[in-house]
């Protein structure tokens, strides 16, 4: 199935998850780097990346919700695409605790639990970045219109599903 929210040809969703993704993974890295070296910038960059990962991480969204609604219901899709939506929900909200948390510490200092939620986040994110892939590359979300959306998981069987499409 095509993806319904497109700018010149294109899924607006996958264009746009690529600068969330980075940006919190990026403050994840600041972090490691600030309890390695104890500089204080690593926590000040971090907060930064947080806070613009979480903002473009709700517009992706959107995107990835109107697609998500023209999914038919009952089909494998819908169902990865749900865990897909959630998983990246939940990436958004940890990553939005740990950044109040550092808000409320003054200095943009990271402590144990914004530590724990961005770690978290990240780990999670990892997931359900596979599960986008798994739209995409395996059941042909936003790919096209003749997609196979009972298609098998890809990590057992071939690329047909057990119908033979």
């Amino acid at each position: 199935m095509e993806s319904r929210a497109k700018v010149f040809g294109h899924p607006i969703h996958p264009i746009l998850i690529v600068f969330p993704l980075g940006l919190l993974a990026t403050a994840v890295v600041f972090d490691v780097l600030g309890l390695i070296t104890g500089r204080s910038g690593f926590a000040v960059a971090s907060a930064y990346a947080i806070a613009a990962g979480v903002v473009g991480g709700v517009v992706a969204a959107v995107f990835g919700l109107i697609d998500w609604l023209a999914v038919p219901a009952g089909t494998r899709a819908k169902r990865v695409g749900s865990l897909h939506g959630l998983g990246n929900l939940v990436v958004v909200v940890l990553f939005a605790g740990s950044w109040l948390l550092r808000a409320g510490a003054g200095g943009w200092d990271p402590g144990a639990w914004a530590l724990v939620l961005s770690f978290a986040g990240v780990a999670v994110a990892a997931v359900s970045g596979w599960l986008g892939g798994e739209l995409v590359d395996r059941l042909g979300v936003g790919v096209d219109e003749d997609a196979n959306l009972n298609a098998s998981n890809s990590l057992f069987g071939s690329r047909r599903s057990a119908t033979g499409g």
